[in-house]
C-alpha cells in the first residue's frame, strides 16, 4: 500500500475513573484512565476526518513496568502526543522505552514525534516503516496542522523496530506480546498482550460505538474477529471506543456488521447490482447503533465490492 491507497484512507476516515488530566492543545481535558494493575487508557473522542477533535479521535494506551513503560500509539497530532506525553510523566516516574504503533493510520501515529528521545523504541508491523516512508509526504500535506505547520515530514516518525510475526517486550516484571497481523483492517496490523493481565490492545481490529472502516481484507478481518473472541482476554482495548471487560461481549456488533458487509456483498455481485446499487442496499439493518456511518459505510460497501467480484 502506497500513497494512493493511505489518500484513500483520508476520505473514511467512561468505564473506569480518570487518574490524571491535562489540558490538550484543543482545550479538552486530556485523561488517562486505569484499566487494571498497570495498565491504562485514554479514550479518544468520536470525531471524524472534517471535526477538530480528530487528533485526538484514538484510544492511547499506556503499560507500566518495573523498569520502563510502553505506549500503545500516540494520537493523531503532535500536540495531541505532548499532552499524552506530559499525563504519563506527571503520573509515572519511570522513562518510555517503548512507542508501539498498531497500525498506519493517522490518528494512531501522528503523535509519534512528541516521543522522540534516547532510549525510546519506536515499534510496530513490519510494513510499517514503509508505509510511513511512502506516504511521509502525503501525511505532511493532508495534516499540516496537526504537525504544526507545512513542510514537517521530519516529524512523520515510522518504527525501527519491526515485527515480523510475534515478539515479546520485557518492560521489568512484566512481558508484552506483540503480534503482526494478514492485511484485515489496514496492511500493518499490530496487537499487543499483556501477558500478567491477559489485556490485549487490539488497535483498529476492534471498534466499538464508531462504525468499523475496512482498508484492508474484509475475509482476514472477520478471521481474526472468530480466533480472537474464542481467547479469554480479561479486557480487550480497541481502537476507537469503550474497553470491553466482558469479552467477547463487545465484539459482536462489528462482528454482524462485518458478517453482513460480506454475505449482502456477494449477494448483491450475484445479483448483478452495479456497486452504486449495491450501496443503497448492502448491510444497512446493521448501521443502527454505530456512529459516524454514512462516510465509512460506503467506502466499506466500495471496497468490499471491489474485492470480492472477481471471486
Amino acid at each position: 500500500m502506497k500513497a494512493v491507497s493511505v489518500c484513500a484512507m483520508f476520505a473514511i476516515l467512561s468505564l473506569w475513573m480518570p487518574l490524571g488530566t491535562l489540558h490538550a492543545s484543543s482545550g479538552a481535558l486530556f485523561a488517562l484512565s486505569k484499566l487494571t494493575d498497570g495498565v491504562y487508557v485514554h479514550y479518544g473522542q468520536h470525531a471524524g476526518l472534517d471535526h477538530d477533535a480528530r487528533e485526538d479521535s484514538a484510544n492511547l494506551g499506556v503499560v507500566v513496568g518495573q523498569r520502563c513503560i510502553a505506549v500503545i500509539d500516540t494520537g493523531g497530532s503532535v500536540k495531541t502526543g505532548a499532552a499524552f506525553r506530559k499525563v504519563i510523566e506527571a503520573q509515572f516516574m519511570l522513562p518510555v522505552c517503548f512507542v508501539i504503533n498498531t497500525h498506519v493510520h493517522f490518528d494512531h501515529v501522528l503523535g509519534n514525534a512528541a516521543f522522540q528521545q534516547p532510549g525510546v523504541t519506536f515499534t510496530g508491523h513490519q510494513a510499517l516503516a514503509e508505509e510511513i516512508a511512502g506516504n511521509r509526504d502525503f501525511f505532511a500535506e493532508s495534516f499540516a496542522a496537526e504537525l504544526g505547520g507545512p513542510g514537517q515530514q521530519a516529524l512523520v516518525i515510522g518504527p525501527e523496530r519491526m515485527i515480523e510475526a510475534e515478539t515479546e517486550l520485557d518492560l521489568g516484571g512484566r512481558r508484552l506480546r506483540l503480534r503482526a497481523h494478514e492485511p484485515a483492517h489496514s496492511s500493518t496490523d499490530l496487537t499487543v498482550e499483556d501477558l500478567k493481565t491477559r489485556v490485549l490492545f487490539a488497535g483498529d481490529l476492534l471498534f466499538r460505538e464508531r462504525l468499523p472502516v475496512l482498508d484492508g481484507s474484509l475475509i482476514a478481518w472477520l478471521e481474526w474477529m472468530e480466533s480472537t473472541m474464542a481467547k479469554p482476554f480479561s479486557i480487550v482495548i480497541p481502537g476507537h471506543g469503550p474497553a470491553d471487560s466482558d469479552w467477547p461481549e463487545g465484539a459482536y456488533p462489528q462482528y454482524e456488521y462485518l458478517s453482513a458487509l460480506l454475505t449482502e456483498t456477494r449477494q448483491a455481485i450475484a445479483d448483478g447490482l452495479f456497486l452504486d446499487d449495491a450501496g443503497m442496499v448492502v448491510a444497512k439493518s446493521e448501521l443502527s447503533g454505530w456512529q459516524l456511518t454514512e462516510r465509512a459505510h460506503r467506502v466499506n460497501v466500495s471496497r468490499a465490492y471491489r474485492a470480492l467480484e472477481w471471486e
